[in-house]
């Protein structure tokens, strides 16, 4: 390589570096110009957000009816409470307990069958008797630690 060669090298090499860092600038310019116009537009929504507030704090008719909400959700909950003591509202409570109790022991059994059927088969469904076939998921549950002490 010649004084020339490494003169038109260092040319070339300069000239790349300049079109870096006017890129980079360019690029460093636009992030500069997006990131303040994110700032106006955010201060913007806040002043916005916070008239929209005052709007509706403001409005009296709108104070009005929520005083009315309000004393509708208290007769409401008075209403609830007294239901909650009537004898038949206190039987469906018992029977629906009773139900769920069953459920759960139910489902707690047909687990436990599917867990062996799927021991025994190393399947995933089953053929009922009426000709449909039945799929089943295999779930694992970690317990909580015993605690000890």
């Amino acid at each position: 390589m010649n004084n020339q060669d490494l003169a038109q090298q260092a040319l070339e090499e300069s000239e790349r570096s300049d079109q870096f860092a006017e890129t980079l600038q360019s690029l460093e310019q636009v992030i500069e110009r997006n990131a303040n116009q994110l700032e106006e537009l955010k201060e913007e929504l806040k002043k916005r957000r916070s008239m929209l507030k005052s709007y509706f704090e403001n409005d009296t008719q709108l104070a009005e009816v929520e005083e009315q909400a309000l004393e509708y959700k208290s007769q409401i909950k008075e209403r609830k409470g007294k239901l909650q003591l009537e004898p038949q509202v206190v039987d469906l409570q018992v029977k629906i307990r009773e139900l769920n109790e069953r459920q759960k022991e139910i489902q707690e059994t047909l687990s436990n069958h599917l867990v062996n059927h799927h021991r025994l088969t190393n399947a995933t469904s089953f053929d009922t008797s009426d000709g449909d076939q039945w799929e089943y998921q295999i779930h694992a549950k970690i317990k909580a630690k015993p605690r000890s002490g």
